[in-house]
């Protein structure tokens, strides 16, 4: 039986390789929205062996005691510089569809690492359904619907967006993309 309970970086293997194997050349700038304890960027610099990798982290938690910014995630993409970073990271618990959506309004050039996990009910952002062309209505009316084809709807709405190409991971219902924006 499914608790639906958050668990901090299962896959952790998967969404390591993952970054591992779409990192920009050069020196690499990372915004790490979800950042945690750091684990994924921390295993990437280690496996990698690469000393160009900075990391910017972004959380809410009261738990962390090293520098990162405290907040929301979303406050700070709206804000800060974006051109200082190639990588963008939203490993979010369910659907970041306000951060990309942010990435996408601010013209956000570089890669973008994505975790995009659908809940126990399967409920979809209805700013997501609405941008792939569901009426406001269709989806205030029956949301559970959507969730049988939530990884389609995220595909459609990457698509509508400009995404080309896209890598991913995937179990179940948690997605780990790789995709470039710009």
């Amino acid at each position: 039986m499914t608790t639906g309970a958050k668990t901090d970086n299962s896959y952790l293997r998967d969404k390591v390789d993952l970054r591992i194997g779409h990192l920009p050349a050069g020196k690499v700038r990372v915004l790490d929205c979800y950042a945690g304890k750091g684990m994924i960027w921390e295993a990437v610099k280690r496996i990698s062996g690469r000393k160009d990798i900075r990391v910017l982290p972004i959380d809410q938690r009261h738990d962390r005691f090293d520098f990162h910014l405290h907040g929301d995630n979303l406050s700070y993409l709206q804000t800060i510089d974006l051109a200082r970073f190639n990588v963008i990271d939203l490993d979010a618990y369910g659907v970041p569809f306000d951060q990309i959506n942010c990435l996408v309004e601010r013209k956000y050039k570089g890669v973008v690492f994505i975790t995009m996990i659908q809940s126990i009910m399967g409920q979809l952002p209805h700013g997501m359904l609405e941008r792939i062309g569901f009426a406001k209505h269709q989806i205030e009316k029956a949301p559970t619907l959507f969730g049988r084809r939530g990884w389609q709807y995220f595909l459609e709405y990457l698509a509508a967006v400009g995404v080309q190409q896209i890598f991913h991971r995937s179990h179940k219902r948690k997605h780990y993309l790789a995709m470039v924006l710009g």
